[in-house]
């Protein structure tokens, strides 16, 4: 996925956008043609088709077309995504109406719907998402969770803590990460640290808001416990450049000759000293024969991109000699991300410049910085990106 691709900027995501705008332009200009190009579309209910259908039924005020789609879509799952992703990529302007509409609907499913367009234009839906936190469904329960984090709202907080212990696993999940965000340091954060060492599917990684949100020192004791419980592997990697403790440097150094962990290595290495490998000349062409993604082979069902895709081959020897010439920038006891420790300014820089996992993660750092903090959308369309760039958001 493009936003949380490691190699892409926010420039990048405008030019995709650019392509995107571009078809929509042309089938805004076929008028009824283009209509029909998107009901026919429709007939596979691919969350594209629905993307594409929605975005054009809101920008022309249809409100039948609107009211078909969110039926579709909430009789199949496999369409929300398009759907919502519609709401987030039309101007605020033309949801006037529309999603005060969907915050008073009886459906559960509408509402959420409503709570989410909010959140993706950063917009508080007030009452209403006080009402959707304790509301019996647990999908939109579990939304306005999410949403009250996402929005700063630490006035719900407590609505947070008092969720801990639902029966709902998203909704356990989704109130810990807002805990945390909103500024408790106990029961959320402990919460979110055991969601972290249980196998699950959650859409993000309860361990890195938790490093991130826990002290320099018992960082490291949670570090020794992901490596007893999870080995020396990955998830151990991603952890270590999330408590940006710089003393792990020489360990992700060493994992760099390891063909399986070289590039990730080389990603945690940036993500605490801010050096980007291919523009310091500290990479190395990638090795042959190695597999990464798809290949030719028909039969292949697995079409995954390699999640290290678009990460550069650092080379261990450049990498350990721009170390051992620099280790003195960064004393032992004190937290680096992307260079510098984590500050309200410096994170600004991040999201300006960074690439999208940093920026993300700066987003993050932001809030865990300031409780009252919006949470700054990386996965926007870039123009709106830019323009709360511009004001500072």
């Amino acid at each position: 996925m493009l936003v949380r691709a490691p190699h892409v900027k926010v420039r990048h995501i405008g030019r995709f956008d650019e392509r995107i705008a571009a078809h929509l332009d042309g089938i805004a200009v076929a008028g009824e043609a283009g209509w029909k190009c998107c009901e026919t579309a429709l007939a596979t209910a691919s969350a594209g088709a629905i993307f594409t259908a929605t975005v054009r039924a809101i920008e022309d005020a249809n409100e039948q077309g609107v009211d078909t789609l969110l039926s579709i879509a909430e009789t199949l799952p496999s369409a929300r995504t398009g759907l919502i992703a519609a709401f987030g990529w039309v101007s605020g302007q033309e949801l006037k109406g529309l999603v005060s509409g969907l915050l008073q609907s009886t459906s559960h499913f509408r509402r959420m719907v409503g709570i989410a367009s909010c959140a993706m234009h950063r917009v508080d839906p007030g009452k209403h998402l006080e009402t959707a936190i304790v509301d019996p469904e647990p999908s939109l329960r579990a939304k306005a969770l999410q949403v009250a984090g996402d929005l700063g709202r630490d006035d719900l907080l407590p609505r947070c803590i008092g969720s801990l212990g639902d029966p709902d696993a998203q909704c356990r999940f989704w109130a810990a990460w807002s805990g945390v965000l909103l500024g408790d340091r106990s029961a959320a954060l402990a919460k979110l640290i055991d969601l972290g060492r249980e196998p699950s599917r959650l859409s993000r990684n309860p361990l890195q808001l938790a490093l991130m949100a826990t002290e320099l020192s018992a960082a490291h004791s949670l570090l020794v416990q992901i490596a007893k419980d999870r080995g020396h592997g990955r998830e151990l990697i991603r952890s270590v450049a999330a408590a940006g403790d710089p003393s792990h440097v020489p360990w992700l150094i060493g994992l760099m000759s390891d063909l399986r962990f070289t590039r990730l290595a080389g990603e945690a290495f940036s993500w605490i000293t801010g050096i980007d490998l291919a523009w310091l000349d500290l990479d190395q062409k990638p090795p042959e024969k190695v597999e990464a993604g798809p290949n030719d082979d028909p039969h292949d069902d697995d079409v995954a991109l390699d999640e290290d895709y678009g990460l550069p081959w650092p080379d261990p020897e450049k990498v350990a000699r721009w170390w051992h010439e620099n280790a003195h920038r960064f004393p032992t006891g004190s937290r680096y991300f992307v260079g510098a420790p984590p500050s309200a300014p410096h994170c600004a820089q991040v999201l300006l410049d960074g690439y999208q996992r940093q920026r993300i993660a700066a987003a993050y750092w932001g809030c865990l910085l300031r409780a009252d903090r919006i949470v700054f959308d990386c996965a926007a369309p870039s123009w709106r990106q830019r323009r709360w760039l511009e004001r500072g958001r």
